[in-house]
């Protein structure tokens, strides 16, 4: 199993392949962290560096993925997941939406009907 893992390569992998794929680099990872235990050679001792970043990329991977499944599963939806909601200020989240801030009242609107700003001509 090589040690370095590309991105790239591992979004086109279905998620048994990345599961597979996970498992294989942890358990290398133990054959390394035995070794390392027991006196093993410096290069293998270099390799557990690589090797949990790998574990990192197939779990960032795994993770994109998901996530992207669940945005297409809400897509259409009238409510999102907090998670994929975005993100933004606790104060933007709190404000009220376009159509809330153009709504008037009734008293509002017969106000503007029977009272329509005046308009005058002015010599210039």
């Amino acid at each position: 199993m090589p040690g370095k893992v590309k991105a790239y390569e591992l979004q086109s992998k279905s998620k048994n392949d990345l599961t597979k794929q996970l498992s294989e680099l942890k358990n290398e990872l133990l054959t390394l962290r035995v070794q390392k235990l027991t006196g093993g050679a410096p290069s293998k001792l270099t390799k557990i560096n690589v090797v949990r970043k790998s574990i990192a990329r197939v779990l960032t991977v795994m993770n994109q993925k998901s996530r992207q499944n669940l945005r297409e599963y809400y897509k259409n939806k009238k409510y999102l997941p907090l998670d994929l909601r975005p993100k933004k200020t606790r104060a933007i989240r709190r404000r009220l939406t376009r159509h809330e801030v153009s709504l008037k009242t009734l008293k509002q609107r017969k106000k503007d009907i029977h009272f329509p700003l005046r308009k005058y001509a002015v010599k210039a």
